[in-house]
């Protein structure tokens, strides 16, 4: 994923992109930090799927900014924003809409035969492994917290 984020990075230089090659930037500067963290504490550099966590992190950020902005009446700061958002997602997998993440989170409850909130963890953990990157974890734990009330 590094590299074809370097890659990115230098087209986007090459053909006077600024916008693009500024939010690249960024993405490798989160990514590089990240890193510089994990050395610290002896490991090697961050794999894949937490460099997805970062750009999902990223994501949601430029999601709030949008909304802020939007009520603040600043629609040209909403708007780069969402240019913003359109390069990050470029390297992401493509995320499952509400009825999707549904429909997983159901199959999963099913599947581990989950009964109530005590399940949770596992029901996390199984969607984290069947669909890694495809779905916000965040907005699907609350998907998979009513689900368990109503068990």
């Amino acid at each position: 994923m590094r590299e074809r984020i370097d890659a990115a990075l230098q087209d986007a230089v090459e053909s006077d992109d600024k916008r693009r090659a500024a939010t690249l930037r960024l993405m490798l500067a989160a990514i590089k930090d990240r890193d510089a963290r994990s050395r610290e504490l002896g490991h090697d550099v961050v794999p894949d799927t937490e460099i997805r966590e970062i750009l999902n992190k990223m994501l949601r950020q430029r999601e709030s900014s949008v909304r802020d902005f939007e009520e603040a009446g600043q629609l040209e700061l909403a708007s780069q924003e969402r240019e913003e958002m359109a390069v990050i997602q470029e390297f992401l997998p493509r995320q499952f809409d509400e009825r999707a993440m549904q429909n997983a989170c159901e199959d999963v409850v099913r599947d581990i035969n989950a009964r109530g909130l005590r399940d949770m963890g596992r029901c996390m953990s199984a969607l984290k492994e069947r669909y890694p990157g495809q779905m916000d974890f965040v907005r699907a734990s609350c998907v998979v917290k009513d689900l368990l009330r109503s068990e």
